[in-house]
């Protein structure tokens, strides 16, 4: 994989749409005019648009910084929740018409339609947030570090553990950097661990509630903070911390934002995707002429992957984590990915 560009960051943003539902509702038209001369990008929302405080908004910030920085100018459109896939090709295409000559979209539940898409436009460049399951060359995957993300998260669930056992509910990338930052701190510590995958449907009720059963049954067994990195499946796990008084970690942003606010103060931390960051290096690589296709992961040295501090629940061993932090970027320390 290649890293990041360290000063670039460029734009389009799409639309997490809901798989498996049964809506034909076509997806509306961009709003907006382009000037004649404009470099126009594509912004392709999620369901609730800019103000969800999680991918949506940081996606905003990449293109409030693009559009401030280096003049472009912007078509945004906003998702229906629960739309079909044809709706999510009708939204790109209708951004192409529109003008718009790039466009990034967000989450791996976009990708069938931005292959379907990009196969018919051979001239207009992609940005897919979050996922590497479609290739072209006109496709930039923006992926990040979530390993290194994780080891942050996994090292603060070790620094806070008073049993010495912790969980982990997702995949394997994200299992692999937990897991290395928790034993960083202590080496004996017991990682407990369950494989879920992340559902097509970002709501699906079962894999929350399968989330939900499998931290009940950590905190059952002696386990003190569970991460959750499964997209869509935190209510079930900060549930199940709530009830068993004890501390969970959110994934994707920073969740104790965006959380019930009856659970957001068993939320230790989360592990942040800087969209923002990957959105502006997109945006910026096109209109500067340096686009390539292909993988782009933002680490931690990019300032790709974070954690949150709201509640301060880390403010005691954010020195520490900071430390570690400046060990990965270094070098001295290095995160595995498998």
């Amino acid at each position: 994989m290649r890293h990041a560009r360290q000063a670039a960051v460029v734009i389009a943003v799409a639309a997490f749409a809901l798989a498996g539902c049964s809506s034909d509702t076509p997806a509306p038209a961009p709003s907006g005019t382009p000037a004649a001369d404009d470099f126009t990008v594509g912004v392709a929302y999620a369901a609730e648009g800019r103000g969800n405080q999680s991918f949506n908004a940081a996606a905003a910030e990449g293109l409030e910084q693009a559009q401030s920085q280096l003049g472009v100018t912007a078509q945004e459109s906003v998702a229906a929740a629960g739309e079909p896939q044809s709706a999510r090709e009708q939204r790109l295409q209708h951004l192409i018409d529109a003008g718009c000559t790039s466009i990034v979209t967000i989450g791996s539940d976009y990708a069938p339609a931005v292959k379907e898409i990009a196969a018919q436009n051979s001239d207009v460049t992609f940005g897919l947030v979050d996922s590497t399951d479609v290739r072209a060359p006109t496709i930039e995957n923006i992926a990040f570090a979530e390993n290194e993300g994780s080891f942050l998260v996994g090292a603060a669930a070790a620094f806070k553990s008073q049993t010495n056992v912790i969980g982990f509910i997702g995949d394997k990338m994200s299992e692999v950097g937990y897991v290395a930052g928790a034993k960083a701190v202590k080496p004996d510590i017991d990682v407990r661990t369950v494989h879920l995958r992340q559902p097509p449907d970002i709501s699906d009720s079962a894999s929350m509630d399968k989330a939900a059963a499998a931290a009940k049954r950590m905190y059952q067994h002696e386990a003190d903070v569970v991460y959750q990195a499964v997209r869509g499946s935190g209510d079930g796990v900060f549930h199940a911390a709530k009830a068993a008084g004890k501390l969970a970690i959110g994934v994707g942003s920073d969740e104790a934002l965006t959380a019930d606010p009856s659970v957001r103060d068993v939320i230790l931390t989360s592990m942040i995707k800087r969209v923002d960051i990957g959105v502006f290096d997109f945006i910026k690589s096109v209109k500067e002429e340096t686009f390539m296709p292909g993988t782009m992961v933002f680490d931690l040295k990019a300032q790709g992957v974070d954690y949150s501090t709201t509640g301060g629940k880390v403010d005691d061993i954010k020195d520490k984590l900071e430390d570690l932090r400046s060990k990965i970027i270094s070098g001295e320390i290095a995160v595995p990915s498998s």
